[in-house]
């Protein structure tokens, strides 16, 4: 999910770099505009910042992709606290009710089901 306007502060235990937070979940965020000298091979310690609130995490990389001049990482959030899980979950899309919404199909597998209804099996 993406939620513009939130940025990270990174520490990898050596040094403090700034990044944006381009995509997340309530389990994990993908980190863009980080330079290359941020060691994403061990944990890190993050401060996502937006909307006026902040929520401190540590994260361990999943991945990490390099250009010229920065890095990308995503990351597995290992210690989400409530307020996180809050914040994602508000942002999230409501669920769908799809109840009543089932059409089924006739199949080569499933030939007995036809026209949006079942039909019982013959008798044998």
């Amino acid at each position: 999910m993406t939620i513009n306007n939130l940025w990270a502060d990174v520490s990898d235990g050596k040094g403090f770099y700034s990044g944006m937070v381009t995509d997340l979940s309530r389990f994990g965020l993908r980190l863009t505009d980080l330079p290359l000298r941020c060691d994403t091979s061990q944990r890190l310690s993050i401060v996502v910042s937006g909307q006026g609130k902040n929520f401190k995490m540590l994260a361990r990389p999943c991945w990490t992709k390099k250009d010229n001049t920065q890095k990308s990482v995503g990351v597995e959030i290992m210690n989400a606290s409530w307020g996180w899980t809050e914040f994602v979950m508000s942002h999230e899309p409501p669920p769908v009710d799809v109840r009543g919404e089932v059409a089924l199909r006739a199949s080569p597998a499933f030939p007995s089901i036809s026209q949006g209804s079942i039909r019982k099996p013959p008798e044998r």
